[in-house]
């Protein structure tokens, strides 16, 4: 398999709906692993590497309009710092941990050549996107970055994207 696969059963509407939530064609291969309310897709999961070898170090990404939106009001009004000052350093240092750890699962053993870094949203250390933290914590993940941002934009566990 080419670094830059995933296994996929991506269809073309989903190709089309994450292209236009974007504004541009995905460089990577990705899969909807959320969904919102009306069937759209709401996170995604990037492989390691675009088609063109460059690596991705997000794997999870926030494509909701919506929640993407009431995360940049929150990231606009100072909610990365609060977040680096309110969630303890290192449940968020555990976090970006795990997320390198699954992310680097997939690639390849005998890959030569750049690797993805960091853990949540490409970073090794604090916060750096509430969006990515966001997008992860809603696949289900342990990310206390990703339940902190939740509860300041009212969302609970159950409720998932909107």
């Amino acid at each position: 398999m080419d670094p830059g696969e995933l296994p996929t059963d991506v269809t073309p509407a989903d190709e089309a709906a994450v292209a236009e939530l974007l504004g541009h064609t995905p460089a990577g291969a990705f899969v909807v692993v959320v969904r919102s309310d009306g069937d759209r897709p709401a996170v995604i999961a990037n492989a390691p590497f675009l088609v063109d070898g460059t690596p991705m170090p997000t794997r999870y990404w926030l494509v909701d309009p919506v929640l993407h939106g009431e995360v940049s009001r929150l990231e606009s009004a100072g909610g990365v710092r609060r977040a680096e000052s309110e969630v303890p350093p290192d449940l968020v240092a555990e976090a970006h941990e795990r997320y390198r750890r699954e992310r680097d699962a997939l690639v390849p053993a005998d890959h030569r050549g750049p690797r993805p870094a960091g853990g949540v949203g490409g970073t090794r250390q604090g916060v750096k996107c509430l969006h990515a933290h966001l997008a992860w914590w809603l696949t289900g993940a342990d990310d206390p970055v990703g339940e902190w941002t939740a509860r300041q934009i009212g969302l609970r566990p159950a409720d998932g994207a909107r």
